[in-house]
């Protein structure tokens, strides 16, 4: 499919100079490569597409018929409704571009004359933009630009008809629909697709669409609402990832400080004061020595309370004693056997408690008496 489009750049005012004739002459950047245009899915006869992103490759812009297409081309004040041609030319040349068309660096420059005094009067008064209109086969190939921008279609065969003095310029101006047919018949539409600008042709007025943009409503182009709505799409999304992320980051590390906070808290409750630790001592000991009365020999050293009870039962009564008891148990039978050893009839001290006064104390000789630290008075 071949389009009519148009690309703007803005007139280098230190290139202008006026001839001796009045004239008005310029060498003039009118044209971009490498850079890709944004469309309405209908203005590139695709309805099913709400947006179409054109790459405009060097390779095309830069190519020998592409630039000498330019050469000795009309230039008009505002674009016409149709191809300048033998037919329109008196109607709307204003003057004309010259041969010498060359490459500087991403733009196509070209020398130019300005001859209608009404024009040159409305350059004079401000009307500076260059727009290039040209026609260009539309190759629906997607891809990415070297810059990483992605596109849905490439222009191809681009063929300058004129260029033309407009108002105003800015970026990515979307292709007005219409003149369908022209030229022969073949699949053209006549529309603005600029590098800079914001003109209609013959002065017909922009459709504007209101947009808010945070707490102000603002006027745009009705064909560029789509591309900023979706953009704002686009940032309220990575808005929410991420105060998604900032919440969760914010829960784990209050998650850690709760942690830290409850062992700080555990360790102090396992801090002993020194009462405590006095009487906890002694319970130990008091322990120790009961379990020794059950089983001397018994290793009490880095061994807990429960532990020292256990091995005390295992060690008087064996593992079936202990084997599925509860510690309940446990303490209870270590218990009942501390009392059992205190009443042991070979406990040195009950034997001794236990004499009575007829007995006669010759029967153990007072060696015995001595070793039982007991001090007795022999009947006479």
């Amino acid at each position: 499919m071949t389009m009519k489009l148009l690309d703007s750049v803005s007139v280098d005012q230190a290139s202008v100079r006026r001839s001796n004739d009045g004239y008005l002459i310029a060498n003039a950047r009118v044209s971009r490569a490498n850079n890709v245009q944004m469309y309405t899915g209908d203005e590139m006869n695709r309805p099913d597409l709400e947006m179409v992103r054109v790459f405009r490759p060097e390779s095309e812009v830069f190519s020998q018929d592409a630039m000498s297409s330019a050469a000795h081309k009309p230039m008009t004040n505002d674009h016409p409704s149709e191809s300048v041609s033998a037919e329109t030319w008196k109607r709307d040349a204003i003057g004309q571009m010259g041969d010498e068309i060359s490459r500087d660096g991403e733009f196509v420059r070209v020398p130019l004359i300005m001859m209608d005094a009404s024009a040159i009067k409305d350059y004079e008064s401000g009307k500076r933009e260059l727009s290039l209109g040209y026609t260009a086969d539309i190759d629906w190939t997607a891809g990415v630009t070297g810059s990483g921008e992605k596109y849905d279609a490439i222009q191809r065969n681009i063929r300058v008809n004129h260029v033309a003095l407009v108002s105003k310029g800015r970026a990515n101006q979307k292709i007005r629909a219409g003149d369908g047919g022209i030229d022969g018949g073949k699949d053209r539409i006549w529309g603005v697709a600029p590098l800079d600008h914001d003109h209609d042709p013959k002065g017909s007025n922009m459709t504007m669409s209101t947009v808010v943009l945070g707490d102000k409503a603002v006027q745009v182009a009705a064909s560029d609402a789509p591309a900023i709505e979706s953009f704002k799409a686009q940032m309220a999304d990575a808005m929410k990832d991420a105060e998604t992320k900032h919440t969760k980051a914010v829960e784990a590390k209050d998650a850690e400080i709760a942690k830290k906070q409850a062992e700080i808290d555990d360790l102090k409750g396992k801090v002993l004061d020194d009462a405590a630790l006095d009487k906890r001592v002694q319970e130990r000991a008091d322990l120790v020595g009961k379990a020794k009365t059950i089983a001397k020999d018994l290793k009490t050293t880095g061994v807990s309370d429960a532990d020292i009870r256990k091995a005390a039962v295992v060690a008087k009564l064996g593992d079936e004693a202990v084997k599925d008891k509860p510690q309940a148990y446990i303490d209870a039978r270590f218990d009942i056997l501390v009392e059992d050893s205190a009443s042991n009839p070979n406990d040195p001290l009950r034997t001794i408690t236990s004499v009575k006064p007829n007995d006669g104390a010759s029967a153990w000789g007072d060696s015995t008496f001595k070793s039982a630290g007991v001090q007795m008075k022999k009947e006479a």
